[in-house]
């Protein structure tokens, strides 16, 4: 063996000695949590209730870290600068990774060089929701109602690029009803003009929209699923109520930075898996109407590549456009 050689063995047995005492003793402070969106609205709830989990796991809190704005760029700008020691976590779902690089020329941040993914979350389906106020009983009454006012109806989104925004232009392209987008940061903030009627309609998750269904507060129309959501088994989905192929469900997934070692990886994919597979977890999962599904850092990594595709067509179909 020459000398260069030999020097790169060294090296590399550094190397790998460094990072098996860094993942002896991770975690040995706590772990921030960035969630791309304001308290309130559908990833915040989750993140505190799995990370408070994790965290009596292994014995180091877990801090959720909002940084709404800019369709989940913001968040996932600060995760991706952040060191890729496993101390930092993003929050990220079908819109930062699978949708964004289809709305914008330049995301300061790529995907799939700059994240480390961990495990898929949940996935939760959208609802079509309108003020208890609406005269609208249907979606077709809905869609008779745009048509029918020369300034057409406003509907609320979590975003330039959510599912809520995709969703209205599937609708408007569908049925060429006359629907002006009215973006927000999140959910919670688009839900208190809806329930004060300031807009005339929302594609929220079912998460936060079913409890003010169920109060009375807001008429649910149909959801945007393949299938009706648990929590409002009452309600048709859009197929059902004559408009079949409006439809989008949206994942939420674990994140660390790229380069973070692969033995804090697994470690977190184990601990993160554990406590959404908790029976308390999964419990308040599904009480709220959200799909708990957990995978593989290689399977989560497929899944982004193959949704790349299939969201961009939706984008395509769309029409959406950053403004």
């Amino acid at each position: 063996m020459n000398a260069r050689a030999a020097f790169a063995c060294v090296v590399l047995s550094a190397l790998f000695a460094i990072s098996g005492v860094h993942a002896q003793t991770f975690p040995s402070k706590p772990i921030r949590l960035v969630v791309p969106f304001p308290p309130g609205g559908v990833t915040d709830p989750v993140a505190r209730m799995v990370g408070e989990k994790v965290g009596q796991s292994i014995g180091r809190s877990i801090v959720v870290d909002n940084r709404p704005g800019g369709a989940g760029i913001i968040g996932a700008q600060i995760a991706r600068q952040s060191a890729p020691d496993g101390y930092t976590l993003f929050m990220g779902h079908s819109g930062t990774h699978t949708v964004n690089p289809h709305l914008y020329a330049s995301l300061p941040y790529d995907p799939v060089r700059d994240f480390q993914p961990i495990t898929l979350m949940m996935s939760t389906s959208h609802v079509l929701v309108v003020p208890e106020s609406s005269p609208a009983r249907t979606v077709a009454d809905l869609v008779s109602l745009a048509r029918s006012r020369p300034e057409g109806l406003t509907y609320a989104s979590q975003g330039v690029g959510a599912g809520g925004h995709l969703l209205g232009e599937m609708l408007a392209a569908r049925t060429l009803a006359r629907l002006q987008h009215v973006p927000y940061k999140g959910s919670a903030s688009a839900l208190l003009d809806l329930l004060s009627g300031r807009v005339d309609l929302f594609f929220d998750a079912v998460i936060t929209s079913a409890p003010h269904v169920k109060a009375g507060k807001l008429r649910a129309l149909a959801t945007a699923s393949p299938r009706r959501a648990r929590v409002l088994p009452e309600v048709p989905t859009m197929a059902e109520a004559g408009y079949p192929g409006i439809e989008l469900d949206f994942w939420f997934a674990l994140f660390a930075p790229a380069g973070t070692p692969q033995e804090v990886v697994r470690r977190l994919h184990d601990e993160f898996v554990k406590a959404l597979d908790s029976p308390d977890v999964a419990a308040r999962f599904t009480e709220q109407g959200l799909d708990i599904v957990t995978s593989s850092p290689e399977e989560l990594r497929a899944l982004i590549q193959a949704d790349t595709q299939r969201l961009g067509r939706i984008v395509r179909e769309a029409r959406v456009k950053i403004e």
